[in-house]
């Protein structure tokens, strides 16, 4: 086929919420464990399975045209490829990953600048050593296999660079943030070549703008109702919405339907107010998307 378009999909911890995220947004993807090229509802896209580690050196090479990885690995590899947009999966995580400076608690580092000649431990270490040169702090970078905070702990190194939420872990091993160094979350990011090809950037954009409004649409609802005309201003206060509610006349009545988008923890609370304010008929559905 002429028309193809290679897209990296995460493997890992975002790998179940891209197949959901994909499925809301209009794709089916059927992933195997025995497969490394799950299949895809769309004749012109063919999926990898890719460690977000690696994602962005595949796409700058152009094995694949495009995946989602994190900013963090993009950053790490200073990987030369097109930002197309963000994606915040809420439904993984509420906060973005965070990179942070960390030391003992008891350490006498304040900043970055404090650790001149010193020994830092990290995954990140590509990132962590342009951090400090464009500081002209001189330190020792090392690379990091895992349990990188027990490093610190015990000794063997004077700061980490680790990755973080809401710092509690870090906190509970008696370490301190001294100073956080990136913020991170998921991104769409392509090939320049294939960006640079319409038929090919079409499509990204397509897919892109679909993901972002199955995200956009996760836990909100559509509510519709119906209410007598002359509860319509009582009722347009107190009924949140993206913007206005849509209002339709019944038929040969003095009555209107009333539709609105709105968060669904809101729902619980609103219900009640519309019952009251004389609504009837009241339909709460679910959203896929919202563009």
């Amino acid at each position: 086929m002429s028309n193809l378009l290679k897209f990296g999909i995460p493997k890992g911890s975002l790998e179940t919420a891209t197949v959901d995220l994909f499925r809301k947004a209009g794709w089916n993807i059927s992933l195997s464990s025995r497969s490394y090229f799950p299949s895809i509802d769309d004749d012109e896209m063919k999926c990898n399975l890719i460690r977000t580690q690696e994602m962005s050196m595949y796409v700058e090479k152009g094995t694949i045209d495009v995946g989602i990885a994190g900013r963090d690995w993009v950053m790490e590899n200073d990987s030369d490829v097109v930002t197309v947009c963000d994606l915040i999966y809420s439904k993984v995580s509420r906060r973005p990953a965070q990179w942070v400076l960390v030391v003992n608690q008891d350490s006498p580092v304040k900043c970055a600048e404090d650790l001149k000649g010193k020994t830092i431990s990290t995954e990140l270490v590509g990132f962590t050593k342009r951090y400090f040169a464009e500081r002209n702090v001189p330190v020792s970078v090392e690379f990091s296999w895992g349990a990188t905070e027990a490093k610190v702990v015990e000794g063997l190194c004077d700061a980490i660079v680790e990755v973080t939420e809401t710092g509690s872990t870090i906190r509970a091993n008696g370490l301190r943030i001294v100073e956080t160094l990136m913020t991170s979350n998921p991104i769409i990011i392509a090939n320049k070549q294939a960006w640079e090809t319409p038929w090919k950037r079409e499509k990204i954009e397509q897919i892109a703008t679909l993901l972002q409004s199955a995200l956009k649409a996760e836990n909100m609802v559509g509510l519709k109702l119906n209410a007598p005309k002359e509860k319509l201003d009582e009722i347009i206060k107190t009924l949140p919405s993206l913007n206005f509610p849509t209002v339709s006349n019944l038929y040969n009545t003095e009555w209107v339907s009333i539709e609105s988008i709105l968060h669904e923890k809101q729902v619980r609370e609103i219900i009640p107010v519309l019952l009251k304010a004389g609504a009837e008929g009241i339909i709460e559905y679910p959203l896929n998307k919202i563009i």
